[in-house]
């Protein structure tokens, strides 16, 4: 795969890890597809990308809606003939009890974390496998892996993200089309001004998680960089969340009797 002047699509790139990641990839040159709702963000983004050393265009595009994917994709043919990285970035947070969760909860938080990824993937993967190389990089979260209490839907539509990742490296790979899942824990970023669920303690506490983060969002995005060219599938950012997942595929039930105390104590915190 092309060292410079790589072709790369981010979605979310208006703003947080989106942006970080595409300004990781103008450093290399880059030539950049930069998507997402927030119409002013993009252009920020565009603005740092090209002091950065890269180049690009902007496209609104809501990843819940196919369509606008599919034209992201049409676009990239027409104005970078083709794509060398996929990145399916675009996620919103959600918290709450699964009791006070409503159907709407879950339907959003799908359609955007889960579904989202699954119609970019579905855009783009036609492009990719008639160009015979490429690359997909789906961003879901320890969440996938750990299952915190109080953010079910949340913790659903990431595992849903890691186990489409895993069906598409096993597909995919034969025909030179390489796939990274990235599972990091919280870091700073504005993840909460998506923010949707039943109680503002749920958001509270991610709050906390975000700002506690060891790491920022450019230094996660320079991982990315690295460890996907290096070829690891699942890039695991935080040092606590790789010992974490370690003990969890050795020792199961330490994880879960650990989740369930958290539950409690959460639960103690808040009065229920």
């Amino acid at each position: 795969m092309r060292k410079t002047g790589m072709r790369v699509v981010i979605t979310g790139a208006g703003s947080g890890l989106g942006r970080e990641l595409a300004l990781r990839y103008a450093r290399e040159g880059a030539r950049l597809a930069l998507a997402d709702i927030q119409e002013e963000g993009l252009g920020e983004t565009l603005r740092l990308v090209e002091e950065a050393g890269g180049s690009g265009f902007t496209r609104r595009c809501d990843v819940r809606d196919y369509s606008q994917l599919a034209a992201l994709a049409q676009s990239c043919e027409e104005v970078m003939q083709g794509v060398d990285v996929l990145i399916n970035n675009a996620g919103v947070a959600s918290g709450g009890w699964f009791e006070e969760l409503s159907l709407e909860d879950w339907e959003w938080q799908i359609s955007i974390n889960l579904m989202g990824v699954v119609k970019g993937c579905k855009a783009f993967v036609p492009m990719l496998l008639s160009q015979g190389s490429g690359r997909i990089i789906n961003i879901a979260s320890m969440a996938a892996l750990m299952q915190a209490p109080g953010m079910s839907n949340y913790n659903v539509a990431k595992a849903g993200v890691v186990a489409l990742s895993e069906s598409l490296l096993c597909e995919l790979q034969p025909k030179d089309v390489q796939v990274n899942v990235v599972c990091p824990s919280f870091f700073q970023t504005n993840l909460l001004s998506s923010f949707r669920g039943p109680d503002s303690e749920s958001r509270d506490d991610i709050a906390k998680l975000l700002e506690s983060s060891p790491i920022s969002a450019a230094e996660i995005a320079d991982i990315i960089y690295r460890e996907s060219n290096a070829g690891t599938f699942m890039i695991l950012p935080h040092d606590k969340g790789r010992e974490a997942w370690a003990i969890k595929q050795a020792q199961p039930q330490v994880i879960y009797d650990e989740m369930a105390r958290l539950a409690v104590k959460k639960m103690s915190a808040s009065g229920n």
